[in-house]
């Protein structure tokens, strides 16, 4: 071994010792260097308190934000069939049939997830329920009538709505443990 390699192997034990014995210099060193346990804060406190509530659902139980999603997904899978058949046009041009057909399938594959209670359906319906609210909220300051904040606000607060009820009855769903 060389001499300079010696040195280097010296001085990575001594700083190793120093680490030890030294009291953290930071806030992240101080993770390290625990010397008694930290209380929890009061929204940990909150959170235990709000999970020792949640019951989870029984065998069939479906709530009932879960069973209006599950219907509004349907009635928009139908419009949204009757809509292509009947071509519909969007200024002007009809949409890309793909597109359609894909939205449709994922509308169709959430309608079902939804009725039997499944994680994920929930998961995408409130996905669904977010991006329409950003648009629906982003096009309330710029309408340019009545007729247009009364549609915006009639889409944005049920929409809302069902959005909040489904984070609560999500929390009773859980997500499904891995395998």
């Amino acid at each position: 071994m060389s001499r300079r390699a010696r040195k280097r192997a010296r001085s990575a034990a001594a700083g190793e010792v120093r680490a030890a014995v030294a009291p953290p210099r930071n806030k992240r060193d101080q993770s390290t260097f625990v010397t008694s346990p930290k209380p929890p804060s009061r929204s940990e406190l909150k959170n235990v308190e709000a999970r020792a509530k949640l019951v989870p659902l029984r065998a069939g139980e479906r709530p009932t934000a879960v069973t209006v999603a599950a219907i509004v997904a349907a009635v928009l899978l139908v419009v949204n069939i009757a809509m292509a058949i009947g071509g519909y046009e969007i200024q002007g041009k009809r949409p890309a049939l793909a597109g359609v057909i894909v939205f449709t399938i994922l509308l169709g594959a959430m309608s079902w997830g939804l009725w039997r209670t499944r994680y994920w359906a929930v998961l995408g319906m409130e996905a669904l329920l977010g991006i329409t609210m950003m648009l629906f909220g982003l096009a309330l300051p710029f309408a340019g009538n009545l007729r247009a904040v009364v549609v915006s606000l009639a889409v944005l607060v049920p929409a809302a709505t069902l959005f909040w009820f489904l984070i609560r009855a999500m929390a009773r769903i859980q997500m499904p443990e891995r395998r």
